[in-house]
Parts: structure tokens; C-alpha cells; sequence
């Protein structure tokens, strides 16, 4: 079984978060995470359904499906 999302999942996952839409990070379990509260563009959404963001401190760590939280704004 596995952990990564279906087709149908990414799918929504990509409309939900369209390229250029804006969200802020509520939760990344990451040595390197942006600091709680930072805003973000969304730049994508790859094959495995992580959220490629562009962080406004000049970060790039992806968005784990099911892992990180975010809201979008």
C-alpha cells in the first residue's frame, strides 16, 4: 500500500492550488522549514502531490502531501 495520493488527488490538488495562488505555512516538521506564518506562492504541484512553493524568505522546500500544513490565502 501506499503512501502517495492518487491521480484523482494531484489532480484536485492542482486546482485547488493553481500556479500563483498564495498560501501561508501552518506546520513543517523541517530543520530548514520557513518560520510558521510565512507566505508563499505556489509554483506547482508535482507528481507525488507536494506543493512547490516559493517562500517569501527566499526558501524553496516543497509542501509534503499529508505531512506539512498550509492555508491557502
Amino acid at each position: 500500500m501506499s503512501n502517495f495520493p492518487s491521480r484523482e488527488t494531484v489532480e484536485r490538488l492542482r486546482k485547488l492550488y493553481p500556479v500563483g495562488c498564495k498560501v501561508r505555512l501552518c506546520k513543517m516538521d523541517d530543520a530548514f522549514a520557513p518560520p510558521v506564518g510565512t507566505i508563499g506562492e505556489v509554483v506547482g504541484v508535482d507528481d507525488i502531490g507536494s506543493l512547490l512553493v516559493k517562500w517569501s524568505n527566499g526558501s524553496s522546500l516543497n509542501v509534503i502531501f499529508n505531512e506539512d500544513i498550509v492555508v491557502k490565502i
